[in-house]
């Protein structure tokens, strides 16, 4: 099974080289990983490619003015000649160097559409000390559940049939594509383990004023989603959110991995 991986970057000279390297160190070979850059104008692109001899053809890259975030996105899935796309940020990381190949035999032993896993939130300058535990486990979308999509793969064909992200959307259209999945019950398989350490201090991850733009944004997916009651479930979302952070300070960092 072919995995493509996405990175969206742009300015990111600071966090791409770890990312890099994470993608560098995975066991599974059979992959491509596509940086889709937005033209960015500090050393990100020169990283890039000092990189790409090592990874001997697997890396490809394009670097051009783009729409936001989810337009990259949107550009990379259609260059993806895998069976199976994975997006990683670019200022997050392989939590070890196995992930890939325990996506790819989960999705042949589960024989399902998706899968995802559990997700570490970590503090954004050093990467080492958990900011918000994400337990994924499993959940209805009726009641605010959603898996964390940075650690989502999803076949082609589920873009191909659902359609890609909404560019509507600023920060929130993973979570309407993720809503627009599961209410057409596509098979989605838990690993329960984590994937992915990902960096606290995105927009949607920033204190309170990025809660409330999540919250806001949401509000509208919900809506648009036609899910009932999307005031009521928006609330739940939201406090599954605040209880992973108030769970990462009352862990020890043992207990995390």
């Amino acid at each position: 099974m072919k995995i493509t991986l996405i990175t969206v970057c742009f300015n990111s000279e600071k966090t791409i080289e770890e990312t890099l390297q994470s993608v560098l160190m995975q066991t599974y070979d059979n992959y491509e990983y596509w940086i889709i850059d937005g033209k960015s104008k500090d050393h990100t692109m020169n990283i890039v490619k000092e990189y790409e001899k090592k990874f001997k053809g697997k890396l490809k890259y394009i670097s051009e003015k783009d729409k936001g975030l989810y337009d990259a996105m949107n550009k990379g899935i259609k260059k993806a000649t895998g069976e199976v796309i994975g997006i990683l940020n670019s200022d997050d990381i392989f939590a070890d160097e196995n992930v890939l190949k325990t996506v790819a035999e989960t999705f042949e032993k589960a024989n399902c559409d998706a899968t995802y896993s559990d997700l570490l939130f970590m503090d954004e300058e050093t990467m080492s000390i958990p900011q918000r535990i994400f337990k994924s486990k499993t959940g209805n979308y009726k009641f605010g559940w959603y898996p964390p999509h940075p650690t989502l793969y999803v076949k082609k064909s589920i873009y191909e049939k659902y359609g890609l992200y909404n560019q509507d959307f600023r920060i929130a259209a993973d979570y309407d594509f993720m809503l627009r999945i599961m209410k057409n019950n596509v098979s989605m398989q838990y690993i329960e383990k984590n994937l992915i350490y990902m960096r606290s201090g995105g927009v949607s991850t920033n204190g309170l004023k990025g809660y409330y733009k999540s919250f806001k944004e949401s509000l509208k997916v919900l809506k648009i989603n036609h899910v009932k009651f999307p005031l009521f479930v928006n609330c739940f979302r939201t406090i599954r959110i605040l209880s992973q952070g108030i769970q990462a300070k009352f862990k020890k960092k043992e207990n995390f991995n």
